[in-house]
């Protein structure tokens, strides 16, 4: 999706998956019950998404230290006993999870199938009175109903009394991340993951690297082991968010195919390329289905994405005849290149359906040049403005999902103007090159993060970058676009909001700023005088006696990074702009583990004393020793 080759063209190419929506519930009124009958009805409480059917009651619910979650059936209790996790998670201690009657000032939690004609599967009723209940009709619209909670209670203990009905405009509610080149660090995927579901969103797309074992020639770093993935994964399933991978094909298959050079789409001038498998080739199609496989083991998602973008990019069809050749030998004389392309995708699309899954792929490459249709069912994500408008693939009977390049977040690059789309009440229906006015057919929108020049930012500034763009996410798809009159309101309600608990505060540095001696465990360095500095984004930047700042520059570069394994890391001249130079310390065996906050490589000392740089499980992490100078 996002590569060298975008840097050719004037703007490149993001992705912007973007839901809005705007949610309208129908109540019937109903007596709130009331803790103390003399307190004035409240304001609605500042949720995001924002609850927009409020009906106030009078006086409040208390959450104290006797407050027990009360559940009654296994689904029911599933949801309380997360919900006693965060509540611990936030400080608000160990909390009981009871299937006895309830009493003032506990929490109710019920998943009731009868209630799914009003709340569908996703949305909830909360009241609050002197005690506070919780009902879905299914356990995902329970578990909303404990974030909308979990946001009433950072700021205080006690919530106004009320009642809501809360349901979701759009199915499809999500963020994009392209972990696909450059390594993303575990935790910072974790604390998205919580983040995400804490704002109700319910779909993480991951274009990924998992480390292979049917293919150990294409374990370039980036990768993520297997156990990691299931990690994360588990995680989604705890807190309800759906986690798709994608490998991209057949485009950006560099990751993969760079020495595989058989699998190549090979031009007219004799020359490979490696960001471009060989569709007319059955050897790459059989390899393509072995990732599939692979994927299979660790992402139990009933969805499969394929990319299928910008397999063109930066070049054309008639650089390579064969694919034109191919189309016709099988769809006849009247065929086109693109034809090829599609049968590509319906090839996986085939593939994809026999092992449960659907298929989704992104939507520049239906250009209206081909004769053969992509199956129908094939949901379409669309992120640029081509000849097929988005109404026309909703007529023809694709689901459409709004990735909008106008929400796209680039690592040194273009971030996505929040505040314009709010201040112009942006929602799922606007696409790239047309807005809609109906949502129907729309399954939904997500922002996307891309690390085009990986080095343009770290982790932690993306994550600030990101807290708007995925705060506007969360309310345009699951609610109204603009529920404040200003976005400096909307922006107040989401600092207000916060974090969800249980997010790590990744900014922290362990140590404090001064001078150290810096060795290693094995002796293989000798000790060396430095001076931390914390960064501001939260990183510690290494300076020795001759003022040079330690830094990862060696080997070959990746979306300008270098992620060459055992490359050197030295001491050069310090740069505060130089993201390379800032590093990430974490306790680890009566020391620290110091990780580049780019390459996310571990500093290691080799036996002759020289520093480099490997990727965690390549080899046992050197174990440093800070100590006051």
């Amino acid at each position: 999706m996002l590569t060298e080759f975008r840097t050719k063209l004037p703007t490149g190419r993001r992705r912007s998956r973007l839901v809005g929506a705007a949610l309208a519930l129908l109540l019937t009124a109903a007596p709130v019950s009331a803790a103390h009958a003399d307190t004035p009805a409240a304001a609605t409480p500042r949720t995001v998404p924002a609850l927009t059917d409020w009906q106030a009651g009078q006086g409040s619910y208390t959450f104290t230290s006797r407050s027990r979650l009360v559940a009654h059936d296994t689904a029911s209790r599933r949801v309380a006993h997360t919900l006693a996790d965060d509540l611990r998670a936030a400080g608000k201690g160990t909390v009981p999870v009871t299937g006895g009657p309830s009493r003032t000032g506990d929490i109710v939690v019920d998943v009731d199938a009868h209630e799914t004609r009003q709340l569908g599967s996703e949305g909830y009723e909360l009241r609050a009175g002197k005690r506070l209940e919780i009902t879905g009709a299914a356990r995902t619209g329970a578990f909303y109903g404990t974030r909308t909670l979990l946001q009433l209670l950072a700021r205080s203990s006690e919530i106004p009394a009320g009642r809501t009905v809360d349901v979701p405009q759009y199915k499809e509610r999500g963020v994009g991340v392209c972990a696909c080149y450059v390594h993303i660090s575990t935790d910072w995927l974790e604390n998205l993951v919580r983040d995400m579901a804490y704002h109700k969103l319910n779909q993480l797309l991951l274009e990924i690297k998992v480390k292979s074992d049917a293919h150990p020639e294409a374990n370039s770093w980036g990768y993520y082991t297997k156990s990691e993935i299931r990690r994360l994964v588990a995680l989604g399933e705890k807190y309800h968010v759906t986690i798709v991978p994608e490998i991209n094909s057949p485009g950006h298959m560099d990751p993969w195919i760079q020495d595989r050079p058989d699998l190549q789409l090979v031009d007219t001038d004799g020359n490979a390329q490696p960001s471009r498998l060989d569709i007319t080739k059955p050897e790459a199609f059989d390899y393509y289905k072995s990732l599939i496989d692979e994927y299979g083991e660790v992402f139990p998602a009933q969805w499969w994405h394929m990319g299928a973008d910008e397999y063109m990019l930066g070049s054309d069809f008639a650089k390579y005849p064969q694919v034109l050749a191919y189309a016709r030998a099988k769809f006849g004389a009247n065929a086109t290149p693109q034809d090829a392309f599609i049968d590509f995708v319906n090839r996986v699309e085939a593939y994809a359906a026999s092992k449960g899954k659907r298929l989704r792929i992104w939507n520049d490459g239906l250009t209206g040049a081909n004769t053969v249709p992509v199956k129908p069912g094939t949901t379409v994500e669309h992120w640029l403005n081509v000849n097929v408008k988005p109404s026309q693939l909703i007529a023809q009977g694709y689901p459409v999902m709004n990735a909008a390049y106008s929400l796209y977040v680039i690592r040194g690059g273009f971030h996505s103007d929040t505040a314009k789309l709010y201040d112009e009440q942006w929602d799922p229906r606007s696409f790239e090159g047309e807005k809609l006015a109906s949502r129907d057919g729309i399954t939904g929108a997500k922002i996307s993060l891309w690390p085009d020049n990986g080095r343009g930012e770290t982790e932690n500034e993306v994550a600030t970058a990101a807290f708007m763009p995925l705060n506007h996410i969360a309310q345009a798809t699951w609610g109204t676009p603009h529920p404040d009159a200003t976005y400096a309101a909307f922006t107040a309600r989401a600092d207000a909001v916060g974090h969800a608990p249980g997010v790590r505060d990744l900014t922290r540095v362990p140590l404090a700023d001064g001078t150290y001696t810096l060795a290693d465990g094995g002796h293989r360095t000798a000790p060396a005088q430095v001076r931390l500095t914390r960064t501001a984004d939260g990183y510690a930047t290494l300076t020795n006696a001759a003022g040079a700042c330690l830094e990862t520059r060696s080997g070959k570069l990746t979306l300008n990074v270098p992620l060459e394994p055992g490359s050197a890391v030295t001491w050069e001249t310090c740069d505060a702009k130089n993201t390379l130079q800032r590093w990430q310390l974490t306790h680890d065996k009566g020391g620290h583990r110091i990780t580049n906050a780019i390459t996310r490589m571990t500093l290691d000392a080799t036996s002759d004393g020289r520093l480099v740089q490997y990727p965690p499980d390549q080899r046992t992490s050197t174990t440093w020793t800070l100590n006051p100078a």
